[in-house]
């Protein structure tokens, strides 16, 4: 029985609809059944929401003859629709699963019952519930779904078979929570991201797979659709997407110029590199540098957001960084790199105006000079996001939890 006032019904369960006439009459049928299995052994009540995205050839009228509600969304997509039947939904557990007789939403009862023992987000594996012949694309099955749930766990630390699986069923005042807004066919992969990053209790039931029931092609495009999903893990993990490639790259350009600063000052302890590998390096400290401030601006973007908890690094920023201290440093730099430029010129006159032999001091007081000025605007940037104040740390609302994800 319902005991919150707020959501008239327990459960909701919701088909995003784009023209499935075919198959609305077997979907809804088979949600019928799940909604009486699970008011048999949960005793919750529930209604069938289908969330339609613009069809024309009378899925509305259909879906309302057969006993569903059906809601309109106006923006296009996926996502949207989900985002729309959801916001719409009374129940406060939440069913998502297509329209085309793909899924059997019976499979949800076990779903239900993982989200009254607790958890939050319940999803679906079709690779411990099965998937029957034809119902899933050798690429996908075998390249594409392992692929991408693969790099979402590594990325995430979901801990989830199939990251991709159409059904499951989530909690209302999580999925509001959450802050989903992704319309296309990201939209999956961003409710597991964002639930990992706020430590939610993901649980995960078997869930079966058949051919679909439609006289057509799928609307997914498999690999535009996973680009779309790739892209998107990316633009979610900046530790990851900039983060890595900072830390090889300052890595890689500090032990370039390290060797190159030896010979300078002590030739012949440390091999001969050319002025080749000393821009190399300098270019790579550079590159380096503002990786690690993107870094630090988009997970401060992800924490101002709601979505993602405090790092070690971002409470360490928390304490040293604020826009007095980077513009500070990025002058201090930036005078060093006057001054070493200062000492090459003085050098250049002192040569009756011939070039010098080692580019290091002009790449070292250059580099300087770069850095000083990536340093200043940075504090910048990172004041806007933090919501025009200087310290861009300070107060950020630390709403996730615990999670696992800590990309």
């Amino acid at each position: 029985m319902n005991t919150n006032p707020a959501w008239p019904l327990d459960v909701s369960i919701v088909m995003p609809c784009l023209n499935e006439e075919l198959s609305l009459p077997h979907c809804i049928a088979n949600a019928t059944e799940a909604l009486d299995r699970i008011k048999a052994e949960y005793g919750l009540s529930g209604e069938i929401v289908i969330a339609d995205n613009g069809s024309t050839d009378g899925s509305q009228a259909l879906a309302a003859s057969l006993g569903a509600r059906v809601v309109d969304v106006a923006e296009k997509g996926y996502g949207a629709a989900i985002i729309g039947g959801f916001t719409q939904a009374q129940g406060r557990f939440l069913v998502m699963g297509d329209a085309d007789g793909s899924y059997d939403f019976r499979d949800s009862v076990a779903m239900i019952g993982k989200l009254l023992d607790g958890a939050e987000l319940c999803m679906g594996s079709r690779f411990k519930g099965g998937i029957k012949p034809g119902a899933m694309p050798w690429k996908n099955r075998y390249i594409g779904n392992p692929v991408l749930t693969g790099i979402l766990n590594l990325f995430f630390r979901s801990g989830v078979d199939d990251a991709h699986c159409g059904l499951r069923a989530i909690r209302k005042d999580t999925f509001l929570n959450l802050g989903l807004s992704g319309t296309g066919m990201e939209f999956a992969s961003e409710m597991l991201i964002k639930a990992s990053l706020r430590g939610v209790r993901i649980d995960e039931v078997p869930a079966t797979l058949s051919p679909d029931l439609r006289d057509r092609p799928p609307h997914l495009r498999p690999w535009r659709d996973g680009w779309r999903h790739l892209r998107y893990l990316l633009m979610l993990s900046p530790t990851w997407l900039f983060g890595l490639p900072a830390m090889m790259s300052m890595a890689a350009g500090l032990a370039l110029l390290a060797v190159a600063l030896l010979q300078y000052l002590v030739p012949g302890t440390a091999p001969q590199i050319g002025s080749y590998w000393t821009l190399l390096g300098s270019a790579l400290v550079s590159i380096g540098h503002l990786s690690f401030l993107l870094a630090l601006s988009a997970h401060l973007y992800g924490i101002r957001a709601g979505y993602r908890a405090p790092t070690g690094v971002t409470r360490l920023a928390a304490r040293v960084a604020n826009l007095e201290t980077m513009l500070l440093s990025g002058l201090g730099l930036f005078g060093l790199g006057a001054v070493i430029l200062g000492f090459v010129y003085l050098q250049w006159i002192n040569r009756d105006y011939q070039s010098l032999a080692n580019v290091l001091l002009p790449t070292l007081g250059t580099l300087c000079l770069t850095l000083g000025m990536q340093n200043m605007l940075g504090g910048f940037l990172l004041a806007i996001i933090g919501g025009h104040k200087a310290s861009f740390f300070e107060r950020a609302p630390d709403t996730a939890g615990p999670g696992k994800g800590r990309a």
